[in-house]
């Protein structure tokens, strides 16, 4: 079903964990270590074993404010860690310590572009909280317990009923995964649980005020999943409405493989969590100039440099958009550009040759140098290679370092642009093509692309194309 045709409309709420680059958990002094085998970084606190008591991590402090200054919220000077009260294999305490009626950061906002123009989620709340442990369940029907994660420090982010759309809520999640990078506090990998979501959606007849039954989608770990899930569990309330059913507030887990969304259980409320406050740990004090050292820390985010990149470099807002969303990517047209006369080339080679490098989770450096893909870039601006060549050098740039200039010289590969040497094989394309040439004056103008195909093939795919179209037209013309 397509939600923009529909008579219903979604609101969309999202709630996203991020697990923070800290290096020690959130109250205790146990590492924060990915993919090390089961238990191996624990201790009594995280453990949660009688008589232990926690310490808070200014650390996480510091992360959870630069969150919410990226995300223009205001940051509370006090505020308080809860317990919120549940039962899970994977949770020791039976408790979760969490912010429930004092966050750490309120009220910021979140600027999203889409297909269908620029609009504003606002950001509810940021609060810090500590991660559970994982269940690992066997092929013989057991369970066990990796507690490695039981501590490790989060912060949710928690936004207002303000999406509309698949698309605008992956955009915002795309947003806030650049804002984690640039900030420097997660890596923000889906792959690895280092950011999660989880969906809120209702769905109500366009127009009207009141807002629907509320139903939940956990955990779920990749952009492409979570615009399927919204479109998947739209679909189904949809039907339920026009069938005259209720939908029922409940716990939903989104099923990749049928594409579909299947009851985990009934939704608790925030009094089902009995929250208090934890009488184990102070409140979280923060001062001014504090918040300020902090403010100053933070590197030039995105939205500075998109500007930037449009202005100085002519860029589309779209292209800006996209070299801008990852730091790595940003940094590297940075340094590449510096080198190169024709950022606008670069710009393309970045988005079509070399998005597969920088997909949803990639964090790691580009492999080639900004100075080389500045000199292809270059010999592309200045018509020396074709495109073809350029795809050519660049495959080989990735494979291992060289010089591009020298290496097209070296290998004859400079794009031919005199007409006296394209001359001849044009003439002798279109006395071969004569098909092509009948076609083409009865109005099929795609019938030329024949003659230009048999000139770049003559040619090894040296000719320039715009030349040789240009040279067959006026000679069709003259005939």
């Amino acid at each position: 079903m397509n939600m923009k045709d529909s008579k219903y409309e979604a609101v969309i709420g999202l709630e996203v964990h991020v697990e923070l680059k800290t290096k020690h958990k959130i109250f205790c002094d146990c590492e924060v270590v990915f993919g090390d085998p089961p238990n191996t970084h624990v201790c009594p606190v995280c453990l949660a074993m009688p008589g232990t008591l926690p310490v808070l991590n200014h650390e996480v402090v510091e992360f959870a404010v630069r969150a919410g200054l990226a995300t223009h919220c205001e940051i509370s000077h006090s505020s308080r860690i809860d317990r919120k009260n549940y039962y899970y294999p994977d949770l020791a305490k039976a408790y979760q310590l969490s912010q429930a009626e004092e966050p750490l950061c309120l009220n910021g906002y979140v600027d999203v572009i889409t297909e269908d123009g620029t609009s504003r989620i606002r950001v509810n709340r940021i609060h810090i909280e500590e991660d559970a442990g994982k269940l690992i369940h066997t092929d013989k029907g057991s369970s066990l317990v990796d507690m490695n994660r039981a501590g490790v420090p989060l912060i949710e982010i928690v936004s207002e009923p303000d999406i509309r759309t698949a698309d605008e809520a992956v955009a915002y999640l795309r947003k806030l995964r650049s804002m984690v990078r640039y900030t420097g506090i997660s890596d923000g990998r889906m792959n690895e649980g280092s950011l999660r979501c989880d969906v809120n959606l209702s769905i109500r007849e366009k127009g009207a005020e009141q807002l629907g039954t509320r139903v939940e989608m956990k955990n779920i770990n990749s952009f492409n999943y979570i615009a399927r899930a919204i479109e998947s569990e739209f679909t189904r309330q949809v039907s339920i409405l026009e069938e005259g059913g209720r939908i029922e507030q409940e716990t939903r887990r989104y099923d990749e493989k049928s594409d579909q969304t299947t009851v985990m259980r009934s939704k608790e409320d925030a009094a089902d969590y009995r929250y208090f406050p934890d009488p184990d740990l102070c409140r979280v004090e923060i001062e001014e100039d504090e918040i300020e050292e902090i403010r100053k820390s933070i590197p030039k985010m995105a939205e500075e440099r998109k500007a930037e990149y449009i202005e100085m470099f002519s860029l589309s807002e779209y292209e800006a958009e996209r070299l801008t969303e990852d730091k790595v990517v940003a940094d590297f047209f940075e340094a590449a550009a510096s080198k190169s006369r024709y950022p606008k080339v670069l710009s393309s080679l970045i988005m079509t040759e070399l998005s597969p490098l920088f997909e949803d989770d990639s964090e790691a450096e580009l492999p080639l140098a900004p100075e080389r893909l500045a000199a292809l870039a270059d010999l592309l601006g200045d018509e020396k290679i074709n495109s073809n060549t350029g795809k050519k050098v660049l495959r080989l740039l990735l494979e291992g370092d060289l010089d591009p200039e020298a290496y097209v010289r070296e290998e004859n590969l400079l794009q031919i642009t005199d007409r006296a040497t394209l001359l001849p094989i044009v003439k002798s394309a279109i006395a071969n093509n004569q098909r092509a040439v009948e076609d083409y004056r009865k109005g099929k103008e795609t019938a030329i692309k024949a003659i230009i195909g048999r000139v770049m093939k003559e040619t090894s795919g040296r000719a320039y194309p715009l030349l040789v179209e240009e040279m067959i037209l006026e000679l069709i013309k003259e005939d």
